[in-house]
């Protein structure tokens, strides 16, 4: 439970962020947290060469998906946020789960699930720009 609200708390800190600093190309810099938090397992799977390809192809399937996010449509940025959030719940299911930190799939779920919402919320009003 601890890791889910910090996961959420750590979603709204971002979005707050980024609200504030007016200056930044929110689309873009939600497509780089996207990107990058498919690279994460990467890093947490290098010693095992089964689960090491398959966050390599997981990563790359998350880099596309913020790419024609941020270039086509909103809707497929936050997408890309729910499937890895729902990654992250799964992952136990598919990888041996002790190469992931503790409590990271709850953690890495409320955010990604978080800052999802909030591009949804965004993506369906006029404000397109986020």
């Amino acid at each position: 439970m601890t890791a889910a609200l910090i996961g959420i708390s750590s979603g709204l800190v971002i979005i707050f962020l980024f609200i504030l600093l007016k200056q930044f190309d929110k689309k873009l810099i939600y497509g780089l947290i996207l990107c990058g938090i498919g690279f994460l397992y990467v890093g947490f799977t290098w010693t095992n060469l089964p689960a090491l390809i398959v966050n390599c192809i997981q990563a790359v399937v998350f880099m596309f998906l913020a790419y024609y996010g941020v270039k086509k449509s909103l809707y497929l940025l936050a997408g890309g946020y729910f499937l890895h959030g729902t990654w992250d719940l799964l992952y136990h299911l598919f990888q041996d789960p002790g190469l992931i930190p503790p409590q990271y799939d709850l953690f890495c779920l409320s955010i990604d699930f978080t800052i999802g919402f909030y591009i949804l919320l965004l993506a369906g009003t006029k404000n397109k720009n986020l």
